[in-house]
């Protein structure tokens, strides 16, 4: 097959989160820092993001993630996020898409009843413990990076909507978060299209009128997602989400940009978002389990651990658990005559069309 790119994934998905994992990352990516590593990506690798998870091999709800060999010595491996909207420094789901398929694949050794993989992320040092029964991966929990809250009842003036009052968080990436009922809109499934056209309307909006600044990277400077959410009636749930993974460039002066996907599991960084904004309420303490249930009925149990300060800011250490589940081994084909080699998006599904 001369000329013809073959790349290799194993698929996995998180509590209903599909995620591709490329185990051969470090082939592709150069830098001696998580930064370095993250900026190289974002400048010489969105053809490959792109190719991924975009049709004709991906679809508006796809992640992936790049794992590669470690920066510092406390780590085992090192992971970049492929997400439609870019890079991303972190994702919770993806993280436990990444353990998963590294233990069951053998990458590294597993065993039982619990094996820890420390992860170098560009938002910091992550730790994942996996129950482990026999050669499975029975659960992931994921010990994220320090979590904080940027601003709580933040008021966003959102077109079509009025005047919604948000918090501002960051969970790994940076959240826009507001009640569901704040958007005029019920969760649920059956909802979709109207939870995906008034969380991509918030986020537009928060992008143009809130600037946040991550004290270390500038990469992580982006209000990357947002997160509508509601209280649950539902016996041993503490909440229910829906973030809306954007699928297009958002103009909050556009309606018609206002499109995405739903992300089909919990979503791990967003939970540890949320986490912090109830900590700061005096809502949620510290060791309290905190469940939180996604689009598809699924949950991730989440859990502060303790309380840090980071960069002069009031921080909390999270952690997130759920399972995940290999759902394919695959291999890739780019032709050389191929006329999309960087797939392409038709707004009948997408937030635009590109090709």
């Amino acid at each position: 097959m001369a000329g013809t790119t073959l790349l290799s994934s194993v698929d996995v998905h998180a509590e209903g989160e599909p995620g591709r994992v490329l185990l051969g990352g470090n082939l592709l990516v150069r830098g001696t820092t998580m930064a370095e590593r993250l900026d190289w990506c974002i400048a010489h690798l969105d053809d490959l993001r792109t190719l991924l998870l975009r049709e004709p091999r991906g679809h508006p709800a796809m992640c992936g993630v790049l794992v590669m060999p470690p920066i510092t010595d406390q780590a085992d491996v090192a992971i970049v996020i492929l997400e439609h909207g870019g890079f991303r420094a972190m994702s919770g789901s993806n993280t436990m898409c990444a353990v998963t398929a590294i233990l069951e694949t053998g990458a590294l050794p597993i065993t039982a009843p619990e094996t820890v993989v420390r992860i170098d992320t560009a938002a910091g040092l992550v730790e994942a413990t996996a129950r482990i029964e026999g050669t499975k991966v029975v659960d992931v929990q994921v010990r994220n990076v320090p979590s904080w809250v940027e601003s709580l009842d933040t008021a966003v003036d959102v077109p079509g909507y009025g005047t919604v009052l948000a918090d501002i968080a960051f969970g790994g990436q940076y959240y826009v978060q507001a009640p569901a009922a704040a958007m005029g809109v019920e969760l649920g499934a059956e909802n979709a299209p109207h939870i995906v056209r008034a969380g991509a309307a918030l986020l537009a909006a928060a992008r143009r009128q809130i600037k946040v600044e991550h004290p270390t990277d500038p990469n992580l400077s982006l209000i990357s997602l947002v997160m509508l959410h509601s209280p649950s009636n539902e016996p041993g749930i503490s909440g229910r989400n829906s973030v809306i993974l954007p699928t297009g460039r958002l103009d909050p002066d556009r309606p018609e940009t206002w499109r995405g996907a739903l992300d089909r599991s919990p979503c791990g960084t967003g939970t540890s978002a949320r986490m912090a904004c109830l900590r700061a309420r005096g809502e949620l303490g510290l060791g309290v389990p905190f469940v939180h249930q996604g689009v598809l009925g699924t949950t991730f149990e989440g859990l502060l651990h303790e309380e840090v300060t980071v960069h002069g800011r009031n921080a909390v250490i999270p952690s997130i658990r759920g399972r995940a589940w290999i759902t394919g081994i695959n291999q890739h084909v780019l032709h050389p005559d191929d006329p999309f080699p960087r797939g392409y998006t038709i707004a009948d599904i997408w937030g635009e069309t590109s090709y």
